[in-house]
């Protein structure tokens, strides 16, 4: 079996793996409210909500509407069940700890219902790195709330 160079592989009692996987959340009606602060408040709230689930955060940015999230899991994760799960705790506490965002958002809804999750098969780690950091560059000056 020949392995890309860039996959590491993981192991726990019973398997091995090298399990990555490419999130992009949008926000309803893609609003614009996602900016620095936002986003950095949005990353710590992934980590702490993904150590109950196995999955390590890799790489995060973001644009004024969306996430950028790569991250690697276990096989026995749940991942859409981590996924709801971070939506709802990630859209409470952003609301409740910047009010102002409210009136920005349709209903007060921060998350789009669907969500694109991407397994990283055939592609190496450090292009999607590359391409999650150069998320947002176009918009820079345009990263407020």
């Amino acid at each position: 079996m020949v392995y890309n160079i860039y996959m590491k592989i993981y192991s726990n009692n019973h398997s091995v793996f090298s399990l990555y996987y490419h999130l992009i959340l949008v926000t309803k009606y893609r609003k614009q409210v996602i900016n620095d602060s936002i986003s950095n408040r949005l990353k710590d709230i992934f980590c702490y909500v993904s150590k109950n689930y196995h999955i390590d955060l890799e790489e995060w940015n973001h644009d004024i509407d969306h996430v950028h999230i790569l991250f690697r899991s276990h096989p026995n994760t749940n991942i859409s069940k981590f996924i709801n799960a971070y939506k709802s705790c990630s859209s409470r506490l952003i609301k409740k700890e910047y009010p102002s965002i409210k009136e920005k958002l349709y209903k007060e809804f921060f998350w789009s219902q669907s969500f694109c999750l991407l397994s990283t098969g055939g592609t190496s780690i450090e292009v999607i790195k590359e391409y999650i950091e150069t998320q947002g560059m176009k918009h820079d000056n345009k990263k407020s709330v």
